[in-house]
């Protein structure tokens, strides 16, 4: 026994700084994975591969050679199947690992800029909402959207509701598509967007609302959407959508949301870190 610890304490002692910052970033990587796949289908494929891999050593001991043949091979294959059903999530965590790793730089730069772009925004979308005129607005945010854009036509031009409203009348050549906001301009407009692959939203919802939620899973853009039968004016973000919204209250909410983004990217790692504490506190 005393063995034992000399040979501890002896370890220990040849534990470098290098070990210790190699151990911490390893452990922080596994637990942002963690968080990034939870409440995701692939968090329930996860735990799938954990139980096969508990399966694998436990066949083997036991000498379950059949058993021990299936699990190793289905593993093989399991993690090349995780890759491709899962391509969406995979890509959306390395998106929100890009953006934690590096500053964010706000696409609108000064705050009474982001309020007038804001300020035209919602008076189309008020404006579309009153006359049953289907819009799809996307604002871009810290993930760029090029591959969308490219499908699209570039207009580039300053952000106007008379201009918006213009794009989404019925029968014109881009009422069709999503509008990108980028910084402070209209850069694209009929844009194809992603369709979502939720079967869980609501049956009644169409195409245009399919694909706004489509893109806000794959990127932090805000997506505003005007329903074409009903006027009611919805705000997709993160994959989430709210409905029934006025001028006034989008308007607040998207500022809300810049703001708190550019609050988020200044903060210090140990602000983070306190926020992380207080949070498990509160949940005791």
């Amino acid at each position: 026994m005393q063995d034992f610890f000399i040979g501890a304490i002896n370890s220990i002692k040849h534990i470098s700084i290098f070990s210790i910052v190699d151990i911490l970033v390893v452990s922080y990587i596994f637990y942002k994975g963690y968080m990034l796949m939870r409440e995701t289908r692939a968090e329930q494929l996860l735990k799938g591969i954990l139980f096969i891999l508990a399966l694998i050593p436990i066949s083997y001991v036991l000498r379950l050679n059949m058993l021990y043949f299936i699990l190793s091979k289905t593993l093989t294959i399991g993690v090349l199947s995780f890759v491709i059903i899962f391509q969406p999530e995979i890509r959306r965590a390395l998106e929100h690992l890009g953006r934690s790793a590096f500053d964010e730089t706000h696409n609108i730069r000064d705050v009474k800029e982001r309020e007038a772009v804001v300020d035209q925004i919602v008076t189309a979308v008020e404006d579309l909402a009153g006359t049953k005129t289907g819009a799809l607005i996307a604002i871009e945010q810290g993930t760029g959207l090029g591959e969308v854009t490219g499908s699209g036509t570039i207009i580039d031009a300053e952000v106007s509701s008379a201009l918006l409203e213009n794009i989404f009348v019925v029968n014109t050549p881009l009422h069709d598509g999503a509008t990108i906001i980028r910084q402070d301009r209209i850069y694209a407009s009929g844009c194809v967007l992603p369709l979502t692959n939720n079967t869980g939203i609501n049956k009644k919802l169409g195409t245009r609302h399919r694909a706004g939620i489509g893109l806000s899973e794959n990127s932090d853009a805000l997506v505003i959407i005007v329903s074409e039968e009903t006027g009611v004016i919805s705000l997709a973000i993160g994959g989430r959508l709210t409905r029934n919204y006025d001028k006034e209250k989008l308007k607040r909410t998207l500022l809300s949301i810049m703001h708190d983004k550019e609050n988020k990217k200044v903060k210090s790692a140990g602000e983070r870190v306190k926020s992380w504490i207080k949070g498990i506190q509160n949940k005791r």
